[in-house]
């Protein structure tokens, strides 16, 4: 399996497709791993772009440097893992956390980004979204049952219409309980804090690279008013929401998000 050796440790990534142009960085959100994206984007985005995946520290098979670590730290790693690689300029996908991150590339890192896609995510958290961080970070620190942690993500990530649907919500559930976590409960904790503290919201008018923000109508976690904040204050940037779709997004509404990330990164400037 491949690892990139970063200044803190050896990340896990994959590189699907070998198509020309800009690479294609997929930023993967809090408690999920790269492998999230196999079944549903990789083979809609890597025969277009080279499209580069990849596990956060602490997760999946990528090491663990221990410590607190801020999006701004979790940036660096991708800009680092650029450079691992050999990819001068990427086009940049990011989802919530990943969105974050994504975020403070561009900012920190901004000849490393090419056209930059923010999907459910924030600038700065709210009152209600720091109380749920808050209120997931305890669950895990007190030991709450996985079956317990995993119906409270689903609550706040899927739609009351999946929801509805319980041939595929239940099969959903037992292969949270299956598979467990890619994570621990002490790096899922330290995600949540990271969430918590990220703060771009007076920095945003310096992000210079064309910009999509995307997320889901029924998004409970990251809701439509975030993402028109993002679009507010990036110069420039295109927002789009999709009907019938949560958090999940990307899931629920596959074939259309990968419509418009597509249109968006394929569109002449």
């Amino acid at each position: 399996m491949p690892h990139a050796r970063l200044p803190t440790h050896a990340a896990y990534y994959e590189v699907h497709g070998e198509a020309a142009g800009p690479p294609l960085l997929l930023v993967t959100g809090m408690g999920g791993s790269c492998r999230g994206w196999l079944g549903l984007q990789v083979p809609d985005f890597a025969p277009r772009h080279r499209t580069v995946i990849y596990d956060h520290r602490g997760v999946g098979e990528s090491g663990d440097p221990g410590g607190a670590f801020s999006s701004a730290d979790l940036a660096d790693d991708a800009a680092a893992l650029l450079d691992a690689l050999s990819i001068e300029r990427a086009h940049v996908l990011g989802a919530f956390m990943g969105g974050m991150v994504a975020q403070e590339l561009a900012l920190r890192h901004p000849d490393r980004v090419d056209r930059l896609v923010l999907v459910g995510s924030w600038a700065r958290a709210d009152a209600k979204r720091r109380m749920l961080l808050e209120k997931w970070k305890e669950m895990v620190e007190h030991g709450n049952p996985l079956e317990v942690l995993a119906k409270e993500r689903m609550l706040w990530t899927l739609s009351d219409e999946t929801l509805e649907q319980t041939d595929l919500v239940h099969p959903m559930l037992q292969g949270y309980l299956r598979e467990r976590f890619p994570l621990s409960d002490d790096t899922f904790a330290r995600q949540c804090d990271a969430c918590l503290e990220h703060d771009t919201q007076a920095r945003l008018g310096e992000i210079g690279a064309p910009t999509l923000v995307l997320c889901g109508q029924q998004d409970q976690l990251a809701p439509p008013k975030f993402s028109r904040e993002l679009a507010t204050g990036i110069h420039g940037a295109h927002l789009v929401t999709i009907p019938g779709a949560a958090h999940l997004v990307m899931a629920e509404a596959a074939k259309r998000f990968d419509q418009v990330v597509l249109q968006f990164l394929e569109d002449e400037r």
